[in-house]
């Protein structure tokens, strides 16, 4: 019988969201089942799983060279010591198995799971992986993945959890008039929000500033999240007494509500935001970020190809592209609709339930003595 399971997930929301995700569908199926979350010190996690009712467990920050080789193994005693301290969690808690979403924490509990015999869960929230889970894929064969073609052998498509007030959110009229209110917004016209991401983006924000008058003009307000850093800035340069509203704020404290609030989305493309996008069937622009691998770029291409929202590249977004390309299709009900409809097919509503089954499937080889995976 399960009775705890360790979750390790800390730094960023891409990693602490589909943990505390998998562990509320956990604590909904299973309220015996001890759950602990496995962060850092100094991340997201320190706020986010006390709020959630979880224990947190830390271990030290070892950053990781950017392949998995032998280099893993001489990171400088800082390794050593964060998997001592995995493993001192591990007996602690008594853990029947080891739940990765990558990320700092996850090596040190791949590797002290991996000397104790406990089964490994991985999952991958991205199109491209990271060492932490490119690690941990070679210590189990229990692998969940986000993408189709994610380059994990024997992985499962799950997508990525994601918490039940997303999954459950009532995107119905009556409900956007009530959340526009909350946002002192018009209960009845087109709304656009507008975030990129918990920091802001400052090519949003200058595109947006530009554009408020003639998206204004035309009927459509807008919710925008600045950043925190940026919010003076903008608020300096976004036109006064526009014809329509314009909502300005440093941060989106709820992001459901402003789920609800809207018809169309300006954003960038985490991982994260393009799975909740996908679940609630909310229409997009996607704007990835012009840095890195192309990652968000890969994370916004299933729901563009279905129909479900625009790709426009940093350098193309403008207060034109705005104006002609992104204001037909906020304005259209049509066009709207058919997006929604494309967009919600891509989602995985059902994702923290198919690693839930992951999970027993590993505690199930341990008990038959397979606890060891096999590398591949």
């Amino acid at each position: 019988m399960l009775k705890s399971v360790l979750l390790a997930g800390g730094g960023t929301a891409g990693h602490v969201e589909p943990a505390l995700a998998v562990a509320d569908a956990l604590r909904e199926a299973e309220p015996r089942v001890r759950v602990t979350l496995l962060g850092t010190a100094s991340g997201l996690e320190t706020r986010l799983v006390p709020a959630r009712g979880y224990e947190l467990a830390t271990v030290p920050k070892v950053p990781l060279p950017r392949r998995p080789s032998t280099q893993l193994l001489t990171v400088p005693g800082r390794l050593a010591g964060a998997v001592s301290a995995a493993t001192a969690v591990l007996t602690q808690t008594r853990a029947d198995v080891v739940v990765g979403f990558g990320g700092y924490v996850s090596v040190p509990a791949y590797l002290a799971a991996r000397r104790r015999g406990i089964p490994i869960v991985v999952h991958e929230a991205n199109p491209l992986p990271g060492v932490a889970n490119r690690l941990g894929a070679r210590l189990t064969s229990h692998v969940a993945i986000s993408y189709p073609g994610t380059p994990l052998r024997g992985a499962r498509l799950t997508g990525i959890p994601l918490r039940q007030e997303i999954l459950r959110l009532d995107r119905s009229q009556a409900a956007a008039r009530a959340a526009r209110a909350h946002y002192r917004l018009d209960p009845h016209r087109p709304t656009l929000l507008v975030f990129g991401g918990s920091q802001g983006a400052r090519t949003l924000n200058q595109a947006m500033t530009q554009a408020a008058r003639g998206l204004a003009s035309s009927g459509v307000q807008v919710l925008h999240a600045t950043g925190p850093r940026n919010i003076d800035e903008v608020t300096a340069t976004l036109p006064h007494d526009l014809p329509a509203p314009y909502a300005l704020l440093p941060y989106l404290d709820h992001i459901p509500s402003a789920y609800a609030a809207a018809d169309m989305v300006l954003c960038r493309a985490g991982a994260m935001t393009c799975a909740e996008l996908a679940a609630v069937g909310l229409p997009a622009a996607y704007v990835p970020l012009p840095h890195g691998n192309g990652e968000q770029r890969r994370n916004a291409l299933p729901t563009v190809e279905a129909g479900g929202g625009l790709l426009v590249e940093d350098a193309d977004l403008t207060p034109e592209w705005l104006m002609n390309t992104l204001l037909p299709v906020i304005t259209s009900p049509e066009r709207l609709a058919k997006m929604s409809a494309a967009c919600a097919g891509v989602g995985h509503p059902r994702a923290a339930e198919a690693i839930i089954e992951m999970i027993h499937e590993a505690h199930a080889s341990r008990r038959r003595g397979h606890g060891r995976h096999a590398a591949h």
